[in-house]
């Protein structure tokens, strides 16, 4: 039998910048001020098309797994329980489109490791 494979879906339009999904991810894997599973990027400010763009996205590493330990035992993973937005969700694969298509034309990223 296939394990079900898993997407991390983030609507970083309404990501506020807190970084508690880093923390959270730094602290569960051990990682060092060096490495990161998951690192907020800013984009802007900028000026595109007459309108001004500042985006908060946060963005995975190598080294993301979407907290596979955590999630075969039923929990979810840290990144998505600690957003205080609520932007980051890890969803199985074959939902991924789905999803996407509810969101219209909101900002959204999709990982897949």
């Amino acid at each position: 039998m296939e394990m079900q494979k898993y997407a991390m879906l983030i609507d970083y339009g309404y990501c506020t910048g807190c970084r508690s999904c880093e923390i959270s991810c730094r602290k569960e894997h051990g990682l060092s001020l060096k490495e990161w599973g998951i690192a907020v990027q800013e984009i802007g400010p900028k000026k595109l098309k007459g309108e001004w763009e500042w985006d908060y996205v946060p963005v995975p590493s190598r080294l993301c797994d979407l907290c596979e330990g955590r999630r075969s035992e039923g929990k979810k993973p840290l990144c998505e329980l600690h957003c205080l937005a609520n932007v980051i969700n890890v969803i199985p694969v074959a939902e991924v489109s789905e999803k996407m298509l509810e969101a219209g034309d909101r900002k959204i990223s999709c990982f897949i490791p």
